[in-house]
This record gives C-alpha cells, sequence and structure tokens, in this order.
C-alpha cells in the first residue's frame, strides 16, 4: 500500500472514524474487566458544537480513549438536555412565523410541535462531536424527556413529596417575564448597571407637608402599600400613626416603623411594595400590609398601572418620570449604579413576584454532599482544588430549590388538583393512583365527596419541572438506576470515574448531582471532578455570539484537521485555568501531525538489509530512547493523576518532537543511498508505535492511520483497542550522559555553522575532560557532528572552543576545512560593524566636554569598550590573513 507524501486530515478522519463504529469499538456492556466509565455533560438540544464543547469533550475522548488502551471496559454515555426555556423560546418563535400562537393550542398539541422541532433540528451537536472524534458509545445515547428518563424523574419528585422534602409555597421567586417562567436563585446573573435614583413627594394625608422618598423603580408606585421609617429617626417621629398618598393613582396607605430602614440611605424612609420586592414582602408580612402586584407575566402593566395599562416596565419607567417632574412630584434625579437580577438564559431583567412555587427543602439534602468533597473523608475529587471554596460556599449558604417552571417543554410536575382549596392535591406518578389518593383524602372530610369525585375532575398542574431536576439525576437514569436500582448496568458502571464539565455549573449540576447520588445511591456519582477554564479570545474576553468573537468549530475542523485543533486547545488548557485561543496553535497541532507524518514517511523510505549486523551507535541510541520513553511515560501517567492533560501532551509532544524525531532518527538513520539492519528496523519500528499509543488519546485519526500503514492489521489489533506501554525500571544515568552529549553535538554544530564548515568535511575534536563522564555516546557524537575522531587530551589546543559543564572542546580551523569566501564575507561584515562601533566611541572619548562632565565610572566603562573592540578588530583581521 502507498503511502501518501502528504498527510490530509479530510481523507483519513471520516474513514478511522466510520471504521471504529462499524467495528463496535465503542460500545460497551458490563464483563469481568474493571468499568472506566463517563457521562457527557448534555449539553442543550437546540445547541451547536461551539469552542466550549471542543475543549470539553477533547478532554473527555482523551480519557476515555486512554482507558480503553489501558484495558478498562470505557463507557462514555453521550445524550441531550431538553433545556426547557431555550427550546421552548425556539418553538414558540417557529410558530408565530407560521402564524399559530402557543395560547391558541393546547398543551398536547405544542408538546408534538416541540418533538418535531427536536427531531428536526435537535441532537445536531452530538453528531458535530463526531467529527471532533468523540467516542462515545453511541447506542446509548439518552435524552433527558425520554420516556424511561421521564418516569425517573417523575418516581424522584413523588418520593421526595412523601418524605416531606417537596412542597408547595407561595413565596417570592424569580420571574422571567421573557420566557414568562420562574427560575432559581442560581439561574439569576446579578450585573452591576448605571440608572438613577428617583426623589418623589409624597403628601401627607390632611396635611400640607410632604415626605421625600428615593426610589430606582417609580413605575412600582402603583403597587405601594406603605411608607416606612425608623422608629430611632429623630426627623419622622412627629409622622408616626399618619398616612400618606400615592403620587398619582392617590391610594391613602399607612406609614410604618422598623429598624430594617437604613438611616443613612437615601432619604433614610422607603417605600414598601409587598409584590415586587422580597424584603418589602418581609415588612409586609410584619406589618400584614396589603400586596397589589402590578405587573403582568411580560413585565407590562396591569390595571393597577391606570393609564399606562399593558405598556413595557421601561417605557412606563421613562414615561412616568416625565410625568411626575411635569406635576412638580419628581424633586430631582441622581445617577446611580446597583446591581440588576438578569436570567442567565434568556438575559432579561427578572422581576421579584409573589407566586404558587414548588420547592425542594436543600439543607439536611446537602449536608451529605458537603461531607462527601469536604469532609475527613472525602470521596469526591474537584480538580483544581481552588473550587472547592465555591463549592462550600454555596453549599453551606443552600437555599430551597424552586424547581417549578410556567413551561410546557419539560416533565408534567405529577401533582393533581381536586378542589378549589390551596391543600386540595394530591401527588402521584399516574392519574389512576392520584384518584385513588384523592378519594381518601376526600374519605376523610365526607363519603359524599368520595363518592361524587370522578378521575376526570382531577387537573394536572400546568407547570414543568426545573431542567436541573432532570439532569442532577443524570449519571443514575442513564443507566436505568433509579426505576430498576439493582440492574446490572447501574450496579457495574456506577459509581462513574470521571466528570468534565465548566464550573458555571458547579453548582447547578455537580453539587446537585452528588446530592442526588447519594439521595438515591447512598454513593458518589463520580469519583473525580474536572473543571476546565472558560475558552476566551487572546484579548481575554469570553467567546460569545454576541462578541462575534467564536470560530466556526467545524470550519476549524476543515483547516487544521480534528487531531490539530485538539492538540491546539490542550496545549493551551492549563488544568482550571482559562484557555487564551489562538488559530496558531491549532496550527501548531496540524503541524505536529505533518511533522509525525515525515517522519514515519522516512522509516518506511528504508531499505533493511537481514544480513547487517547493528552498529554501536544504533545499539546504545535505542537504550537510551527507551530510558527517555519510560521516564516520560512515568511523568505522562503522573500528570493524568492531577488532571494536568496539557503537561501530559507537552512532554508527548517533546518526546516525539526532539526526542525521537531530531535526536533518535538521526542516530539509527543509515547513510545516503545505505541500508538499514533488521534489528534496528525493527527496534525503531517497536519505538513508533509505542510513540503511537501513547498520542493515540490526544490524536486519534492521525496515530490510527500510521498504525494501520505499518504493517496489515485485524480488526482486533485496532490501534484503538491496543494495549499501553507497560511502565518498567528505566536507567537514568544514560538519560542524563545522552543530555552531555547532545551538549557536545551542539557545541559542534554551532561551530560549523559559524566557521562555515561543510558537514561533508570530517573535523577532529579535542577534549579536555575533567568532567570524566562515560564515553559510551562517543560514537554517536561522531556520526551526529561528522568527527573524524575524539582525541582527549590534558591541555588546550589551538582551535576554536567551547565548554559543557567543566569540560573544554576545541575544534581546529584550517583553510581546507572551511568555505574560505563564506566566511571571508562574514569575517569583513564583522570587521565593519566592530570599527563603526570603534568610531562612536573613540568620537565620545574625544568629546572633552564628555569626559569632563560623566561620572568617572562611565568613562571607565567606554575605555573598556575601546579597548575590547580594539582586541575584537585585532582577533578579525588575524583571521582574515590566515584565510589568505
Amino acid at each position: 500500500m502507498a503511502i501518501p507524501s502528504k498527510y490530509d486530515a479530510s481523507k483519513v478522519e471520516d474513514k478511522w472514524y466510520d471504521y471504529w463504529i462499524k467495528n463496535n469499538y465503542f460500545h460497551s456492556t458490563p464483563d469481568e474487566r474493571e468499568p472506566y466509565t463517563i457521562v457527557i455533560p448534555p449539553p442543550n438540544v437546540t445547541g451547536v458544537l461551539h469552542m466550549g464543547h471542543m475543549l470539553n469533550n477533547t478532554i473527555q475522548d482523551v480519557l476515555i480513549r486512554r482507558a480503553r488502551l489501558l484495558g478498562k471496559n470505557a463507557c462514555w454515555v453521550p445524550g441531550t438536555d431538553h433545556a426547557s426555556i431555550a427550546t421552548e423560546a425556539k418553538v414558540v418563535a417557529k410558530l408565530k412565523e407560521q402564524g399559530i400562537k402557543k395560547s391558541d393550542l393546547t398543551r398536547e398539541e405544542f408538546l408534538q410541535h416541540a418533538f418535531d422541532w427536536k427531531n428536526e433540528y435537535g441532537g445536531k451537536i452530538l453528531e458535530q462531536l463526531k467529527k471532533l472524534g468523540a467516542s462515545c458509545d453511541w447506542e446509548r445515547t439518552k435524552f433527558t424527556m425520554d420516556p424511561e428518563m421521564s418516569e425517573s424523574v417523575i418516581k424522584v419528585f413523588v418520593d421526595l413529596y412523601n418524605k416531606g422534602l417537596i412542597y408547595r409555597g407561595y413565596r417570592m421567586v424569580n420571574w422571567d417575564p421573557e420566557a414568562k417562567t420562574t427560575l432559581s436563585d442560581e439561574e439569576v446573573i446579578h450585573e452591576e448597571r448605571q440608572g438613577n435614583l428617583y426623589y418623589l413627594e409624597y403628601k401627607i394625608e390632611s396635611s400640607k407637608e410632604t415626605l421625600t422618598i428615593a426610589t430606582t423603580r417609580p413605575e412600582t408606585i402603583f403597587g405601594d402599600t406603605a411608607i416606612c421609617i425608623n422608629p430611632n429617626d429623630e426627623r419622622f417621629k412627629h409622622l408616626k400613626g399618619k398616612k400618606a398618598i400615592v403620587p398619582l393613582c392617590g391610594r391613602i396607605i399607612p406609614i410604618i416603623e422598623d429598624e430594617y430602614v437604613d438611616l443613612e440611605f437615601g432619604t433614610g424612609c422607603l417605600k414598601v411594595t409587598p409584590a415586587h420586592d422580597e424584603n418589602d414582602k418581609n415588612l409586609g408580612d410584619k406589618h400584614n400590609l396589603e400586596v397589589i402586584d402590578i405587573f403582568n407575566d411580560d413585565a407590562s402593566l396591569n390595571s393597577f398601572g391606570l393609564h399606562y395599562q399593558g405598556k413595557d416596565r421601561f417605557v412606563v419607567r421613562a414615561a412616568i418620570a416625565k410625568e411626575l417632574e411635569e406635576k412638580g412630584i419628581l424633586v430631582k434625579t441622581e445617577v446611580h449604579t446597583n446591581k440588576v437580577g438578569t436570567s442567565e438564559r434568556t438575559k432579561a431583567v427578572i422581576e421579584p413576584r409573589l407566586s404558587d412555587q414548588w420547592f425542594l427543602k436543600m439543607k439536611d439534602l446537602a449536608q451529605p454532599a458537603i461531607d462527601a468533597v469536604l469532609g475527613e473523608n472525602a470521596e469526591v475529587n474537584l480538580y483544581p482544588k481552588k473550587f472547592e471554596n465555591t463549592y462550600r460556599h454555596w453549599m453551606e449558604n443552600v437555599r430551597d430549590w424552586n424547581i417549578s417552571r410556567q413551561l410546557w417543554w419539560g416533565q408534567q410536575i405529577p401533582a393533581y388538583f381536586y378542589g378549589d382549596g390551596k391543600e386540595d392535591f394530591v401527588v402521584a406518578e399516574i392519574k389512576e393512583k392520584a384518584f385513588e389518593l384523592a378519594k381518601k383524602k376526600l374519605a376523610v372530610i365526607s363519603t359524599e365527596m368520595e363518592k361524587s369525585l370522578k378521575i376526570e375532575d382531577l387537573r394536572q398542574d400546568e407547570d414543568a419541572l426545573d431542567t436541573w431536576f432532570s439532569s442532577w439525576l443524570w449519571p443514575m437514569s442513564v443507566f436505568d438506576g433509579i426505576r430498576n436500582p439493582e440492574n446490572e448496568e447501574i450496579n457495574y458502571y456506577y459509581p462513574t470515574n470521571d466528570l468534565v464539565t465548566g464550573p458555571d455549573i458547579l453548582f447547578f449540576w455537580v453539587a446537585r448531582m452528588i446530592i442526588a447520588g447519594y439521595e438515591y445511591k447512598d454513593e458518589k456519582p463520580f469519583q473525580n471532578v474536572y473543571l476546565t477554564g472558560l475558552v476566551r479570545d487572546k484579548q481575554r474576553r469570553k467567546m460569545s455570539k454576541q462578541l462575534g468573537n467564536s470560530p466556526d468549530a467545524l470550519k476549524l475542523i476543515d483547516d487544521y484537521g480534528a487531531d490539530g485543533i485538539r492538540v491546539g486547545l490542550l496545549l493551551s488548557s492549563a488544568a482550571g485555568n482559562d484557555l487564551m485561543f489562538d488559530e496558531d496553535l491549532c496550527q501548531q497541532g496540524k503541524a505536529f501531525a505533518n511533522k509525525i507524518w515525515n517522519a514515519f514517511r522516512l522509516i518506511k523510505g528504508w531499505e533493511v538489509d537481514a544480513n547487517l549486523p547493528q552498529s554501536e551507535t544504533a545499539k546504545i541510541g535505542l537504550e537510551w530512547y527507551e530510558a527517555k520513553f519510560q521516564k516520560t511515560l512515568a511523568e505522562i501517567d503522573d500528570y493524568f493523576s492531577k488532571y494536568r492533560l496539557s503537561d501530559a501532551l507537552m512532554a508527548i509532544y517533546k518526546l516525539i518532537m526532539d526526542d525521537f524525531s531530531s535526536w533518535l532518527l538521526e542516530i539509527v538513520k543509515p547513510g545516503y543511498q545505505q541500508p538499514i539492519d533488521r534489528k534496528t528496523f525493527d527496534a525503531v519500528i517497536e519505538v513508533l508505535e509505542n510513540n503511537l499509543k501513547v498520542l493515540h488519546p490526544f490524536m486519534p485519526f492521525l496515530t490510527e492511520e500510521i498504525w494501520q500503514f505499518i504493517t496489515e492489521r485485524t480488526t482486533d489489533e485496532a490501534l484503538i483497542i491496543a494495549k499501553y506501554p507497560t511502565q518498567k525500571a528505566f536507567n537514568s544515568d544514560i538519560i542524563v550522559d545522552f543530555e552531555f552529549a547532545t551538549g557536545v553535538v551542539s557545541g559542534i554544530r554551532t561551530i560549523r555553522k559559524e566557521k562555515n564548515i561543510s558537514f561533508k568535511d570530517a573535523v577532529e575534536l579535542f577534549v579536555v575532560d575533567n568532567e570524566k563522564n562515560s564515553k559510551e555516546f562517543d560514537a554517536v557524537i561522531q556520526k551526529l557532528t561528522n568527527t573524524s575522531v575524539i582525541n582527549y587530551v590534558s591541555e588546550k589546543v589551538d582551535g576554536v572552543s567551547f565548554r559543557v559543564k567543566s569540560n573544554e572542546y576545541f575544534v581546529p580551523i584550517s583553510a581546507e576545512n572551511i568555505d574560505v569566501e563564506a566566511e571571508t564575507k562574514k569575517l569583513n561584515a564583522e570587521l565593519k560593524r566592530a570599527e563603526g562601533f570603534l568610531f562612536g566611541i573613540q568620537k565620545k572619548l574625544s568629546n572633552e566636554r564628555f569626559v569632563s562632565n560623566a561620572p568617572e565610572q562611565v568613562i571607565t566603562l567606554e575605555r573598556k569598550k575601546e579597548s575590547d573592540t580594539l582586541a575584537k578588530i585585532e582577533t578579525i583581521k588575524s583571521s582574515l590573513a590566515s584565510l589568505k
């Protein structure tokens, strides 16, 4: 089979990926081997491949491919997340283009549209991951809304409710007016924004007196139900028990007292709007205040907003400020910076809103997960360790989780209402079971009510569960460990080994999976969590569609090959630190692939003579490389144990680029048009194969291509399932001796270059051997430098010299062994530069003003420069004379 002259990734990658798939190398079933399991952080079903996905999944693929080579039963489970908010928004937008409103559809009709959309567009990212080389067990692909996955979610909800851990409460929640759903606290991003502080005058009832109150949200005056002053504030003591009039709407509200009011902020008194601020709600509960909700679900004003009804809150803010100013109610406006909550998904500004929602009590559930990561006998390791502090802060300050969402795309909450009261509901996995429970509850109250209840009377809660409530079960549900907790697969693959994800979902997902793992398996869900950094551009900006600084991932693969991209990403991705992405890194990865390909072609181009004996040069060179390989292998294993994959790849990169290509191949390479002995050739092929094995997890396509070209292989001999090199004891002394020898080689090569000595012309080498080093690499030095003889002497000899440690080396120079014309040209150029430099120094020293005013040490330095340059000129002239 002819070996192509150039490596073309576009002709290789699909070929080998199809081959791996065809031969089922990615698939895993339980057997007697040690399992190694990774579950993919399920990307949104709406997603497309971006740089963050590429980094994260490259790391996972490196880990899974290495485990496969190590003989483990490697199982990488792929899948996608239904992403309630993002997906529903896309489906609603598509329906709108077709002239269909969500509100005109039944839930079942909408879900059919959603599944149609998912089947047409969803899961594209998994296909794109295949282009990257991801060796997932595609037969195991899961979707968080697959029937069995949804069944697991519902089962867990019912179980937690029955344990008293899930409850329904009327609470202040984070409302996303764009998605029209609640969000958990963790899905709200607090951003500093510049706004205004508006100072408004409220009239005091039955008085000409007014009270000035500062607010950042003048539109919320329609929801005011009190004014609050601090009882210790002397300025307002006379207002105790009085009432105020809300501007524009004329509502009479009480003036209450509470030490919650900050005496120093604003005017020292505040308006209380219990429906639209959590702290105001607490004040309202304490003082039994009326609650007035002024917003519709899209954050437009409702009928309480009077003539602003139906208008957006921010439109109203500008308009009402103008109206208040015209009516003399707005005293002044100041620029004010404060933190504004925004939706992680839609970026909309969050509205605090009172609503009936479902919550999961987290404090007691969280304790085992805290102990698992931070306790004395911690079972889950975070890499890098710095994230333990973040984990501790979140988990020790955990709040109840708002798990209900006002969406249809997702698992519908299994709560069934049968009456008008707040407690007239039951929770069950299916409607028939709910009907039985409802009848039992009613039987306690009235036999007649029990008998009159029909199953058709039950109304299931319209809300869906938070997407994270599905994905927190992922390591268990993908192996059906919730529905069938003792099945063969969950017992074999769980707990999983490594989780690779971003630190931004350390609480959203990682911590919650740990919580669920201890609650439902009484065991950790994974042993190690590797938290990658963010991919940023060269200006340190996070890559995003909005900034337009995120390259097209698939185009990068087309341009540089998947292996090139993988190397480029990993070489720049130190453990847990952000990655400054630069396309030059991908070019470096592509160049590395070409270098390996050319080295392979060089080896395969050698003619082998079975009758030739092995040279001592080749023998010692191979002994050295075996030791260097074993040393690097130990380093690689250590780096993997610490999840320092960038360092592991760099160690392999240096091993192949420097030690293998630049040194070993030069040592063993036969002379021009000369054959190589069989023993050396076979040993070099074995070395190459071991190099391919350690490189394969990082560059799977290139390595499989070369592996298959080396010799004809059966499907049982593919590189993807080959045996990883075994660690052995190695001779560290030979590595030290070789490093010394490379210093000698570099010294002689430098002299040849500087003195224009052709490599075709042999030189002699004289050594004052103070180091008393081993001489076993002398033959290597001679071969790599074309040195005819190495003479060990006790004194210096004439010639160009250099040092390696305390050894002195001398290469005699004569007109016979240098390129006279090139050397003359070089020396004349050096002479011209030296004479120009001397002229400048002497001009300075002949200036009486300079000599009189300059410090003595400056004059001394200049005179030394003069003498050194004069000496250099004499040396150059002497060298030129010797060439004539």
